[in-house]
């Protein structure tokens, strides 16, 4: 492992949640104006990730007041506070670049995903 490897690894945050596209999450940004620092929340469909370790990113796209508006952030910065995973999508791509396309309620409409639940009383029942 070089140098270089190893003062990366010391900024990996593994305090965030695993998600993937096709999912909603809400991204808490830290934004500076002037020598004040707030949180604005960034609410909207994951539609790729991309790179490895501290270079990896990814994007999130929202439609706001009929504009689609996409956020690229670096998964490792210190800026971001947290993510939050809203919903899980059911997507069989890893670029959702198609959504960029699409007008209206069909723009962020993803299949949800749902987790398999088992039967709450016993068989025998």
């Amino acid at each position: 492992m070089s140098a270089v490897e190893k003062i990366a690894r010391a900024h990996l945050r593994s305090n965030l949640p695993a998600f993937r596209p096709g999912d909603t999450v809400r991204v808490h940004v830290k934004i500076k104006e002037g020598d004040k620092t707030r949180v604005q929340p960034f609410e909207g469909v994951v539609i790729g990730r991309r790179g490895r370790d501290v270079q990896e990113t990814f994007t999130v796209r929202k439609v706001s007041f009929g504009i689609g508006v996409e956020r690229i952030f670096p998964l490792h910065s210190p800026l971001i506070e947290s993510v939050e995973t809203l919903r899980a999508g059911r997507v069989r791509r890893a670029k959702l670049y198609y959504l960029r396309g699409k007008k209206g309620k069909k723009a962020t409409r993803i299949k949800e995903a749902f987790a398999s639940v088992e039967a709450e009383a016993p068989a025998g029942q």
